[in-house]
């Protein structure tokens, strides 16, 4: 203990004994004190290569603001003040023009909800200059889980946000680059932050150029693919120039999870370096695919073979017509076998908005009179294509009209759909 401290007890004893009292009394304060601070030094370093700066603050939040209770030597480091010059005072003291007024208003709308809050915008050290400061602001809670005090996690990245501006010209936010290309991309530093997504990766992730900015890449995909997502990030340092391909779940900002397929290579500017990766949307492609496979189901049996068949039918008191023969093709095409289809109703093959016009094509046919005419025909339960079919008469020895034979194909012009377009019309 100083000689002069001792001093100082002395005088203000009244005698030896009392002396003796303040002085252990206060060589137990002292040495709690230092306990303390040993502790608070302890914690200090366990986070220092996490956060450049940490401040707390009281809770009011209205003006003139909260009043600032603690700050660290990272603070003191990036803003020039040092502890006993803002301690008493509001964060206000960092602020100046360049400050974005709407991302302080979002802070202060976050902590009056009782939430964390994320983001960054310019401040001012001491002497004047600007630095970008990213926070990352949670709410301290006492035993009962009410709020009493907030704790600001704090970056200096104003270094990466020049990197990002080299790199790419960052408000220009590469929304512009080839738009019409659609690609999803995103650009992430070597410790996973997000520094730029374009248009295309927030709307497949739901998530604002803010939030994401304020993010790292692990926070969006499963726990289970975050280490092998680190070890790809990290093989790219070595291979500067080439790309990896690998696959990849995202998770989206409402809870749902999209399958990527993702294609990554190494940029460097200045000495910094950045992976720029490109997304495809696998769960995207699985659907079309899966609908295109049962929407062709129907249709690949018609061009496994010629599209052209032959029927024949005979008429069943003027008003019906019943299947009396058809080609292998018709077969392949409608699914229906021939010995299935024998004494079949034409009705039963024929879009039922078609079959008065089929009724009046075959009765022209069953006249004598060969005819023309595009209608649609069944070739599964609930598929219908288009075809044209060319219908003669087959007539007995006295000249009668003893059946009807077609000649149908599933290979109609666009003129010709254009001429069935109008007379359906």
């Amino acid at each position: 203990m100083k000689e002069s401290t001792l001093q100082i007890l002395k005088e203000c004893s009244k005698d030896d004994a009392a002396f003796k009292k303040l002085r252990k009394l206060f060589e137990e304060v002292h040495e709690r004190a230092d306990r303390y601070e040993n502790y608070l030094d302890l914690l200090e370093r366990s986070i220092r290569n996490d956060y450049d700066s940490i401040m707390i603050t009281e809770l009011e939040l209205e003006k003139p603001g909260p009043k600032i209770l603690y700050v660290n030597d990272g603070f003191t480091r990036i803003t020039g003040y040092s502890r006993e010059e803002v301690v008493g005072k509001t964060p206000r003291i960092l602020q100046g023009p360049k400050t974005d007024r709407a991302v302080l208003d979002k802070l202060k709308k976050r902590l009056l909800e009782g939430n964390a809050f994320f983001g960054h915008t310019v401040n001012y050290r001491k002497d004047g200059t600007e630095f970008v400061n990213q926070w990352d602001i949670h709410p301290l809670t006492d035993e009962n889980g009410e709020v009493t005090h907030w704790v600001s996690y704090q970056h200096d990245i104003t270094e990466r946000k020049r990197s990002e501006k080299t790199l790419m010209d960052t408000r220009i936010e590469f929304d512009n680059l080839k738009e019409e290309s659609q690609q999803t991309l995103v650009d992430v530093d070597m410790e996973g932050h997000i520094s730029m997504a374009n248009k295309s990766f927030r709307k497949l992730t739901g998530y604002e150029t803010e939030e994401l900015e304020s993010m790292k890449l692990w926070s969006l995909v499963p726990e289970n693919q975050i280490e092998n997502l680190k070890e790809k990030l990290a093989s790219l340092q070595q291979d500067e120039g080439n790309k990896k391909t690998f696959e990849l779940v995202l998770k989206k900002r409402n809870g749902d999870k999209v399958e990527v397929n993702v294609t990554s290579r190494l940029l460097t500017s200045g000495g910094d370096k950045m992976v720029r990766m490109l997304f495809k949307n696998r769960s995207r492609q699985k659907r079309i695919m899966q609908m295109l496979e049962k929407k062709t189901e129907g249709f690949k049996r018609i061009f496994e073979k010629s599209t052209d068949f032959i029927y024949k039918v005979q008429m069943d008191n003027g008003s019906d017509f019943l299947i009396a023969y058809i080609s292998d093709n018709f077969s392949r095409i409608t699914g229906v076998k021939a010995d299935e289809a024998a004494g079949l109703s034409m009705k039963e093959l024929v879009h039922e908005e078609d079959w008065e016009k089929v009724q009046a094509h075959l009765t022209r046919v069953g006249e004598g009179k060969s005819n023309t005419e595009i209608y649609r025909i069944r070739i599964s339960e609930n598929e219908y294509i288009p075809m044209i079919d060319y219908a003669k008469p087959v007539l007995d020895e006295e000249g009668r009209v003893k059946a009807i034979k077609g000649n149908a194909s599933l290979e109609i012009s666009s003129e010709q759909m254009s001429y069935y377009g109008r007379k359906s019309d």
